[in-house]
């Protein structure tokens, strides 16, 4: 009998609590601020506390009124003809967690606190085009831009690729820095969900905030689990010990496939992977450098060896189903002996191990990852290999996605330029704005061109982009730009993926978009 009782009360431990989700995520947050998020994880979270003025649908085509209470555009008024107001109507029924009416105050201040230099954010773009912002009610709130801004309302609060939420004036208002602040630790938002409990390096406690404004959530609680490690990540999928995985990497993919009653789900993102060049540093500051490594690589073997079928070999950065997308780009295929006679055009030349040298010096370049990614673990190996072949050194060093990501004032490894290649990858709005990555003025602490890349001609390109808000021009100049850039490579796109998100197939209404999973969190349910 004790035996039976026993096997029973294993057996119901195994079966996930009833609207309880548990999430293993891999990447310990380092703080729970919206606006001090440099990582999808943080943003996954953030967007479970706090909300936008706008999001995009599951299908990424259509927009959708948040803490708005319509979509601003030409039609209804809300752009104006000129261009440059861009006016929101807000709802009425919000409130903070804490009790405090939402109001226009709050977006104005967080839209400050953005621009804020003394603020550890990680990106001003699009919001330091914003000349000036009024709140004549309580329920309204209009952005002037310096110039036509053609991504305004997909940027602003919307789904960019850094999106920020709006924060709570009432709470931040009198802190000169919000960098280190008991907020950042016990978060007050709008959002579906409250923060109840944040056990450092173990888990994250969120509850049901029954008064949202969009309807009571479904799920109780959401119970975040921190795992570093993917395979037991998997382990505790297969064991019903979490119900989902939060952004698995290709290399688990057969493996999950192989998970009775799991269910995959493959995100359309704007989404790809790349090799990130320091155009800065030694030789990668001469081109014919940055086309040797190109060539030195086999892309497709990479994708084949590591995605497993979920990417798709990618040329640049935006993917083929983007309305942006170019047909004519520059292209690398497999060629050794050009990537070495590009070498020997910029001077180097074969030493005694096959490495190349110049001026006594051999050509080694520290490639650094992030280590809790198995895929790039084993990627990194491979592009080692390639490169060597090539007469390429390469120091492969790993460090934690918290180190590697963070912002500059947080000592953030890309941030600050300590490296010479970085295998990373790069997950961008609905808008096929890139301005963020590639603009000159985009240099940290700006933005996130962490390859310094800096042309006169891209900036053109770029600027012609954000100021049409008719596609056809716009296209046109995407199409210039992502010539450029594939001319010049301040990366290596690797591949366009879709996010594996595995879930339990008792996880109810998960439908990401193709920026954030957790838009619709208000009405998941398990």
């Amino acid at each position: 009998m004790a035996a039976g009782l026993l096997l029973a009360a294993c057996t119901q431990t195994q079966q996930p609590p009833q609207h309880v989700l548990r999430v293993g995520i891999q990447a310990a947050p380092l703080t729970l601020n919206a606006l001090l998020a440099n990582n999808t994880t943080e943003s996954m979270i953030d967007r479970l506390i706090f909300d936008t003025l706008v999001t995009v649908d599951a299908s990424g085509r259509k927009q959708v009124p948040v803490l708005a209470a319509e979509v601003p555009t030409l039609a209804n008024g809300g752009i104006s003809k000129d261009g440059l107001t861009v006016t929101y109507k807000l709802r009425h029924n919000v409130h903070w967690h804490d009790g405090v009416p939402f109001t226009s105050r709050d977006v104005k201040f967080t839209w400050a606190a953005i621009l804020n230099p003394n603020n550890n954010v990680i990106t001003h773009s699009g919001y330091e085009l914003v000349r000036s912002v009024d709140t004549p009610n309580p329920y309204t709130v209009v952005f002037h831009f310096k110039q036509k801004y053609a991504p305004a309302v997909n940027t602003i609060f919307g789904e960019s690729d850094d999106p920020y939420e709006i924060v709570p004036a009432h709470i931040l208002e009198k802190y000169h820095d919000i960098n280190q602040i008991p907020f950042n630790s016990a978060p007050v938002g709008t959002g579906p969900y409250k923060f109840k409990e944040w056990l450092r390096g173990d888990h994250i406690e969120l509850v049901a905030n029954d008064d949202y404004f969009l309807g009571a959530p479904k799920l109780r609680s959401i119970d975040i689990r921190i795992v570093p490690d993917e395979n037991t990540e998997v382990n505790l999928l297969r064991t019903h010990d979490i119900d989902w995985q939060f952004e698995a990497s290709e290399s688990e993919y057969r493996t999950l496939k192989t998970i009775e009653g799991l269910r995959i789900v493959l995100q359309v993102r704007n989404q790809f992977e790349r090799i990130e060049m320091m155009t800065k540093h030694p030789p990668l500051d001469d081109v014919r450098v940055r086309r040797a490594i190109a060539y030195a690589m086999d892309t497709p073997r990479l994708v084949h060896d590591l995605t497993f079928g979920t990417a798709v070999v990618a040329d640049q950065d935006l993917p083929p189903f983007m309305w942006a997308h170019s047909g004519s780009v520059h292209h690398y295929p497999h060629n050794l002996a050009l990537a070495r006679r590009l070498l020997a055009q910029a001077g180097w030349t074969a030493g005694p191990d096959g490495i190349m040298q110049k001026g006594g010096q051999r050509l080694s370049l520290v490639l650094v990852y992030n280590s809790s990614n198995a895929t790039r673990r084993r990627g990194t190996v491979e592009l080692q290999s390639m490169l060597r072949e090539a007469g390429i050194d390469t120091q492969l060093k790993s460090y934690l996605g918290t180190i590697l990501f963070a912002t500059m004032g947080q000592g953030g490894i890309l941030q600050n330029g300590k490296f010479d290649l970085a295998w990373t990858g790069w997950v961008s709005g609905i808008d096929p704005d890139n301005a963020n990555l590639f603009s000159c003025w985009a240099q940290p602490p700006n933005g996130q061109n962490e390859a310094r890349f800096c042309q006169a001609d891209v900036d053109a390109a770029e600027t012609s982009a954000l100021t049409n808000f008719d596609q056809t021009t716009r296209k046109a100049a995407y199409a210039v730009l992502e010539d450029r850039l594939t001319d010049q490579l301040p990366d290596v796109f690797i591949w366009w993926q879709r996010q594996i998100q595995p879930i339990s197939p008792a996880f109810k209404n998960f439908t990401p978009n193709p920026v954030t999973a957790s838009w619709n969190a208000y009405q998941w349910d398990i």
